[in-house]
């Protein structure tokens, strides 16, 4: 147990512990899965109700995830409803289209919970809330740039999850499970969660504390690290990429080598899947955000903004601008 969860939620009670979703239009599924079934798993495990939860909405409609399936949920989402733990989970929409008195009825309803919760961008909805001041929180890696500017009195972590004290934040669906398989240790002790993490087939080999990754490397690791190792370099230097010869440097292997092993494993160059890499994150700044084309184009290590247009229609088939436009 962390020092900051001794009076939390996250530490051994017989009582059912209550929780209530607020899913927003536009989370992904596997967020909204990620948080609920393993407390439904525990349930089973354990032989009793540890859990018990319920979904809203903020207008009583069901929630329509990314991948076009709509959440059943109980009803509206009531701040008056009395819950355990409170819990908003989002996407990407969730910083634009959290409406005030959606702020203000999640604010009143935190008041009363033991423990307030944010998944992916439904973080931001706590920091709107005002709910961060002073915490420690993370949100999904493509925000954590953007977050840190819109709430600088919260330390923004870009680990995997975060529990400081009554609130706990998590990156993503990965992370949410892992979250809520720390909470199922937490308190139904350890044979429950790896009962649990047996039944999803799932092998929890990452820490609260790593920082989520851009690429999501597989089995890459194993297959050689100095490959991921690479990846890693490139993606913290999408602003100033690094030469490949300098990369090759840093993992301690010759040019030819990195470029042998990067054939054989992502069948592309090391020069090329650096270039997608940083142009992939720049679409989704070209989509997800309303920042100018200079900036982007700067955030993703273009020397200008022709040349990031005319290396984005060349990836994409469209400039920049045009797909922005939709």
């Amino acid at each position: 147990m962390m020092h900051s969860e001794a009076l939390s939620i996250f530490r051994p009670e017989p009582a059912t512990l209550t929780l209530r979703f607020l899913v927003l239009s536009g989370a992904s599924v596997m967020c909204v899965a990620s948080a609920i079934d393993p407390l439904r798993a525990a349930n089973r495990v354990a032989g009793r109700e540890a859990f018990a939860w319920s979904l809203a909405s903020p207008d009583g409609a069901p929630a329509i995830t990314t991948c076009g399936l709509p959440v059943a949920v109980a009803g509206p989402f009531e701040p008056a409803a009395p819950c355990d733990a409170l819990v908003a989970i989002g996407g990407f929409g969730t910083r634009i289209e959290a409406a005030p008195p959606l702020v203000a009825g999640f604010r009143r309803a935190a008041r009363t919970a033991r423990a307030v919760g944010g998944v992916e961008a439904g973080t931001w909805l706590l920091g709107r809330a005002g709910l961060l001041a002073g915490r420690r929180a993370t949100t999904h890696w493509e925000d954590l740039e953007d977050f840190a500017a819109a709430f600088p009195d919260t330390e923004v972590a870009p680990d995997r999850y975060v529990v400081d004290g009554a609130v706990f934040t998590a990156g993503g669906a990965s992370p949410v499970f892992d979250l809520m398989l720390h909470l199922v240790r937490a308190r139904l002790g350890m044979a429950v969660a790896l009962d649990v993490a047996s039944v999803f087939v799932y092998d929890q080999a990452r820490a609260a504390t790593d920082a989520q990754p851009l690429v999501s490397l597989g089995r890459l690791d194993g297959y050689d690290p100095r490959l991921a190792q690479a990846v890693r370099l490139m993606e913290s230097h999408l602003d100033r990429p690094l030469a490949v010869a300098a990369i090759a440097r840093r993992v301690g292997t010759s040019t030819r080598t990195l470029e042998t092993g990067f054939a054989r494993a992502i069948g592309a160059t090391p020069g090329a899947y650096y270039l997608r890499l940083r142009l992939n994150a720049a679409r989704r700044l070209v989509l997800d955000t309303a920042e100018p084309m200079t900036e982007i184009a700067a955030r993703t290590g273009f020397s200008s903004a022709a040349a990031f247009s005319r290396a984005f229609a060349r990836a994409f088939g469209r400039a920049p601008s045009r797909m922005r436009r939709g």
